[in-house]
């Protein structure tokens, strides 16, 4: 059962520790950096060979691990360095991802499958290692899947990145089903576009002028407003929070 503890405004974080995949860049590295603040121990998982050194920038007690997440050894060894580096982990942020733009009639075979197996496929297994690892050692903890606005809408070229971020959502679901019983809280966070390094690349320009004026609140989103979500459904003030994929797109899918 996820107990009540009464509701705390400052949403502390203190002295939890959070597995964060993809944290060497884009949200997953916003979101170490807005734990870090927040006094939280990080074990960064992301292909970044560099994945230790920027850990450690954050704080010199954290760990990175490189390598790359459809590994289930590598998985396992995130787990393990978290376990061994701090007692264990109480946080899961699933952030790696691609995507692959393609019209739907030539989309090829192999960016159909490295897009499922890395989104969705990777991330489920990910969260199912971290899971059972919380339920053998009697511990609450709290999962955020990173889902997207393209996992509730259609997509122009996005046939494999929102049928990906569907089955986040999907799988998001089920899990908080099954482990609620456990005290572990499941969630998904659906942003629109956000300004990264490659939203920048990707949307800077015409294209992104006409996408933002689509939208009601009239701009894309910035890193550091995933993460400070992101960060409040790891808090016990979201205590009462699970199953739930929470868009934070601008107003964009409201229409």
């Amino acid at each position: 059962m996820i107990s009540y503890g009464k509701v705390d405004a400052g949403y502390s974080l203190e002295g939890k520790t959070a597995v964060i995949t993809g944290g060497a860049a884009g949200i997953g590295f916003a979101t170490a950096e807005f734990f870090a603040k927040k006094g939280v121990n990080l074990v960064i998982a992301d292909l970044n060979p560099e994945a230790d050194a920027i850990a450690k920038k954050l704080g010199a007690k954290n760990a990175g691990v490189p390598g790359d997440i459809r590994d289930r050894a590598y998985r396992q060894k995130v787990i393990d360095t978290a376990a061994r580096s701090f007692g264990g982990a109480d946080i899961l942020v699933n952030s790696a991802g691609i995507v692959a733009l393609e019209k739907a009639e030539v989309l090829s075979e192999s960016d159909w499958e490295k897009t499922i197996s890395i989104n969705l496929t990777a991330g489920f297994m990910m969260a199912q290692a971290f899971g059972a690892w919380l339920i053998e050692n009697g511990r609450p903890g709290c999962i955020v899947n990173m889902a997207s606005q393209a996992g509730v809408i259609a997509l122009d070229r996005h046939a494999a990145y929102c049928a990906s971020k569907g089955g986040v959502i999907s799988m998001t679901q089920v899990l908080a089903l099954e482990w609620g019983k456990y005290g572990i809280r499941v969630n998904a966070v659906s942003p629109t576009v956000v300004l990264t390094e490659l939203g920048h690349k990707a949307w800077d320009g015409p294209a992104g002028d006409a996408f933002k004026k689509e939208i009601p609140a009239g701009r894309f989103a910035e890193p550091d407003e995933i993460a400070a979500v992101i960060g409040f459904l790891c808090s016990d003030a979201a205590a009462m929070i699970t199953g739930h994929n929470l868009l934070v797109d601008g107003g964009y899918t409201a229409k």
